[in-house]
């Protein structure tokens, strides 16, 4: 096992080694880029009317600026921390939300409304008790809806909601209007109804620690409201996404012809195809050495259990190690992220990819742990005892005698284990991350099509996980060898 520890050790340092170093000059922005045409994906970077108005403002005050996606109810947490300075994704000025961040000058007032299909008999908000309403998680519609008429069903994203809205799943959407304006550009079949629910103002979200940085900005975004200068980037923007989503609308009468166009529109335009590339390597990097991180933590753990239990020896570290054990196996991999990101590592800009490497690993060391000490446990007695009476230690027979055999009854064990850890990783899009199920979501974010970009992150898996398990059986074979 010493390659091994040898092997995670480089890997950990090289990690370490690439964690972002704090850069005086630069800010960080958040967002959530599912919300054109107020932030939406375009090729590899992130664009819409709050990225450029940010970027203007931002280096009028000589700072670079780099800018993050991640899910909407991130959003204020990473301002909060300390993760970005500025969160931005049409976030409305709520009291709640007054109460933990910082916000600008309003720069646009907007209002909630009810998406519809076009065959719909829903006309109003009378109409919307008992129905299956749809939102997106944390926003203001979410918490209208809540309020005034029942609870809604949830959605990461609007796109995600108007492709439930499309398929029946829902019977409304009750979002923004400029995003649903969007929406209806693109699609032929969906209307909004002219009842308003809500009038709210969008502002940019700074932590309440960065209250010089927010005066600043603030001076420079009135400077631009006052000259007619952000009124003439968001015409700009609204009219550019309007006319994208109406040159996106697939026209095709027959179905071969439907799907040659949305398979263009999904993968071929743009160079779409390159999200999932790239976030299928950042996936299979993550599984890999989130893998080594939890054999070796596994391992360890494992090798103290079973001593404790049969010697009596390592005390204190068998009660840590239980602890350890009831604690991670007892709560959910992707708030074990969040906390590790937001909470452990709150003041320290690193690199997000270490992070995620950390939390599987640690998560999977929970599991390959048992499972290494069931099969330690699963050698008979005698084994160790003929060991010892040949004068090795204790140690020495576990490494000797043990463990190898050991390895050989828990191989297939632990490549389920390893199976479950790679399609685990689609949760690290929490962290803003990119990663595989993340790249199906910009996808759909653009095309506001959800068959094909699912289509192809599950096919990506599958082929993966096809391709383990057909590993994992020749060493299985290969070790029937030599029993």
């Amino acid at each position: 096992m010493k390659w091994l520890k040898t092997l995670l050790l480089l890997c950990l340092l090289a990690m370490l080694c690439s964690c972002e170093k704090e850069h005086k000059a630069k800010l960080i922005m958040v967002t959530n880029a599912t919300f054109p045409p107020y932030e939406y994906m375009a090729g590899n970077e992130i664009d819409g009317i709050d990225p450029a108005v940010v970027r203007l403002a931002v280096s009028r005050m000589g700072y670079d600026l780099e800018i993050r996606d991640m899910s909407f109810d991130s959003l204020i947490p990473a301002v909060q921390s300390g993760k970005a300075h500025i969160a931005a994704a049409g976030i409305t000025v709520t009291e709640e939300r007054k109460k933990q961040v910082l916000f600008t000058l309003p720069y646009v007032i907007s209002k909630q409304v009810i998406l519809v299909r076009k065959n719909s008999s829903i006309r109003g908000v009378k109409d919307l008790k008992g129905k299956r309403i749809g939102v997106q998680h944390g926003t203001t519609g979410d918490t209208f809806v809540a309020k005034h008429i029942q609870e809604p069903e949830r959605f990461t994203n609007n796109p995600l909601a108007v492709t439930a809205l499309l398929s029946g799943k829902i019977d409304v959407a009750i979002m923004d209007s400029e995003p649903a304006e969007v929406f209806v550009s693109r699609r032929n079949d969906l209307k909004i109804l002219d009842e308003e629910l809500t009038k709210e103002e969008y502002a940019f979200a700074f932590s309440k620690h960065n209250q010089t940085l927010c005066n600043e900005f603030n001076a420079e975004l009135k400077k631009m409201i006052e000259s007619g200068e952000l009124n003439s980037i968001i015409e700009r923007y609204k009219e550019l996404h309007s006319r994208e989503a109406t040159e996106n609308t697939i026209i095709a009468n027959t179905l071969f012809g439907r799907l040659k166009d949305s398979f263009y529109m999904n993968f071929i335009k743009d160079q779409r195809y390159k999200y999932l590339l790239n976030g299928f390597s950042v996936t299979i990097q993550i599984t890999i050495f989130a893998v080594l991180l939890g054999i070796l933590i596994g391992f360890c753990v494992a090798v103290i259990r079973t001593t404790a239990d049969q010697t009596g020896k390592f005390f204190l570290l068998n009660q840590l190690c239980k602890l350890y054990l009831t604690v991670i196996r007892g709560t959910p991999v992707v708030v074990q992220l969040l906390i590790i990101y937001f909470v452990i590592f709150r003041s320290v800009n690193i690199d997000k990819v270490f992070v995620a490497i950390l939390a599987f690993g640690i998560n999977s060391g929970a599991y390959v742990a048992e499972i290494i000490r069931g099969g330690i446990m699963s050698i008979d007695k005698g084994q160790m005892e003929g060991g010892r009476s040949l004068g090795l230690s204790y140690f020495q027979t576990m490494r000797e005698i043990i463990l190898p055999q050991a390895f050989k009854n828990v191989l297939p064990a632990l490549g389920n284990e390893f199976i479950v850890l790679l399609k685990e990783t689609s949760v690290a899009g929490y962290i803003a991350l990119q990663d595989l199920t993340k790249a199906g979501d910009v996808i759909r974010a653009q095309t506001y099509d959800a068959f094909l970009p699912l289509l192809a992150v599950a096919l990506i898996y599958l082929i993966v996980v096809v391709f383990l398990s057909r590993i994992l059986g020749c060493l299985e074979k290969r070790l029937k060898k030599y029993e």
